[in-house]
């Protein structure tokens, strides 16, 4: 059992405003791993003060380039040191798979905080641009300010890189809310924090629930709001910023399409499938849940992802063999289980997995991985976010429509194209309207790539120079 009884407010740990508490439960026994100090409307008040008085009166702001750069090489190092310790944290709080925590929710934002900080020091920060109507014009990209970084549970040490990293790099101060679900990671990077060489102030960490997030953005001394979560709560943060005239980054839901041209191997479709569709038990923003294959092979490509999703081990997230942990939440599991019975019932075939609960999981939040079949565009579980190890196959004539059923949702973040010949999967991905798309791969988070979606998948870019301009404001000097 894990317990705070104080918050990371300020670069120090403070003893909290209220006697109200929140919960870590582990979504393999369901019982209490950790209790915390709850952070209510003063706290939040008090962290965004230490942000505001940092950014506006502190040293980070008006540090170069290089001390920023060598500050997050340095926490790089520290996080590095605490990576297997971080690994078994996230799966205990999230039931992600130990060997998936290892690589992606862990190892992944390490290589990541290390690439932004070449990004940030390859960066051109400022120019000088001769002047069409006379005196050269001097361009600097300036820190917009303070930032609220709002994480999600589902990818939450990635996410929290992702936004902590670019707003430090570009001179911002940050207040982070992590989920309440899973604040424990967060609260190891604090302690890195408190030792690397980032000053007292400029980060702080509030654990907390919507509403919580609700006020933070809605805060008058916050100049940015980054946001990672569902489109329903996006478009309720994109109008609080719009109603401050405050800047905003969202990365938002996603129902992204395989598109499987008809000469790719099955074998290697499914393969790719497993991570595509089913990373992270399906719990993330980029999973690509519907795979489109061609008709006139339709049996060889379902008889694949069927052989693939039936071999998925479903048990406890700490074993090594295990691919599918528990879902995050109770809330959740009973969520991915409504979708199943609205699948059946709007006349989807289950062809492996449906309800109830995986053979062995008597205690957790376990969902039977699902392949479904003879699903029509239209159904529910081929146009919602699931969010959950459930998989739709859907039948096509043609590139044409194969791109029109990937376009055929309000969602456009991520992608895939699987094809023998890479260039005619190029040109089939160009024509998809989707901010990222993988070419024989899941699309896979390259730092020096722009991550994003369009559509009601979100507005901004993270990681790359894109997503390091997002925490930065443009001034343009003339006349000198």
């Amino acid at each position: 059992m894990s317990n705070y009884d104080r918050l990371f407010v300020g670069g120090q740990w403070r003893a909290p405003s209220s006697d109200r508490t929140l919960e870590v439960v582990s979504p393999h026994t369901e019982t209490v791993i950790a209790r915390l100090a709850a952070p209510a409307h003063a706290d939040v008040d008090a962290a965004v003060a230490a942000a505001r008085d940092a950014f506006d009166h502190g040293p980070w702001r008006h540090s170069s380039v290089a001390e920023r750069v060598a500050a997050v090489r340095d926490l790089a190092e520290r996080y590095t040191a605490r990576e297997p310790e971080l690994a078994e944290l996230v799966t205990a709080e999230m039931g992600a798979p130990l060997r998936f925590s290892r690589s992606a929710h862990v190892r992944l934002p390490g290589v990541m905080m290390r690439a932004l900080a070449d990004v940030a020091a390859n960066f051109v920060w400022e120019e000088t641009r001769p002047g069409y109507l006379g005196a050269d014009v001097l361009v600097c990209h300036e820190p917009v300010g303070v930032v609220a970084a709002i994480v999600p549970w589902n990818m939450p040490v990635f996410l929290t890189v992702a936004k902590l990293i670019p707003a430090l790099l570009a001179g911002c101060t940050v207040v982070l809310k992590p989920s309440p679900e899973t604040p424990l990671d967060a609260y190891l990077m604090a302690e890195l924090l408190m030792d690397s060489a980032i000053p007292p102030g400029v980060v702080s960490i509030v654990p907390g629930d919507g509403e919580l997030g609700a006020y933070l953005v809605a805060h008058p001394g916050v100049d940015k709001a980054s946001f990672t979560g569902s489109t329903a709560a996006g478009r309720r943060v994109a109008v609080a910023c719009a109603q401050a005239l405050r800047r905003v980054s969202l990365e938002l839901g996603g129902k992204s399409a395989a598109v499987v041209l008809d000469d790719a191997d099955p074998e290697q479709v499914a393969i790719g499938a497993q991570v595509a569709a089913l990373m992270n038990g399906g719990q993330a923003c980029v999973a690509q849940t519907r795979i489109l294959v061609p008709r006139n092979r339709y049996r060889e490509y379902v008889s694949a992802l069927s052989e693939m999703v039936w071999r998925l081990r479903v048990g406890d997230p700490a074993d090594e063999a295990t691919d599918i942990g528990p879902l995050v939440s109770a809330r959740q599991r009973d969520r991915v289980h409504g979708y199943l019975e609205t699948g059946l019932r709007e006349g989807a075939r289950a062809v492996v997995g449906g309800t109830g609960t995986p053979p062995g999981c008597d205690r957790g939040w376990y969902v039977r991985p699902t392949l479904f079949t003879d699903v029509d565009p239209g159904m529910r579980i081929a146009r919602e976010e699931i969010f959950g190890p459930v998989v739709t196959v859907l039948a096509y004539d043609g590139d044409d429509e194969a791109v029109a059923l990937a376009d055929a949702t309000e969602y456009g973040l991520s992608g895939s194209v699987w094809s023998a010949d890479p260039e005619r999967a190029l040109a089939v991905a160009r024509r998809i309207r989707s901010g990222t798309v993988g070419i024989n791969q899941a699309y896979s988070m390259d730092p020096v790539a722009p991550f994003g979606g369009v559509k009601a998948s979100g507005i901004g870019r993270e990681f790359g120079r894109e997503g390091l301009a997002d925490y930065l404001t443009t001034k343009s000097v003339s006349g000198r």
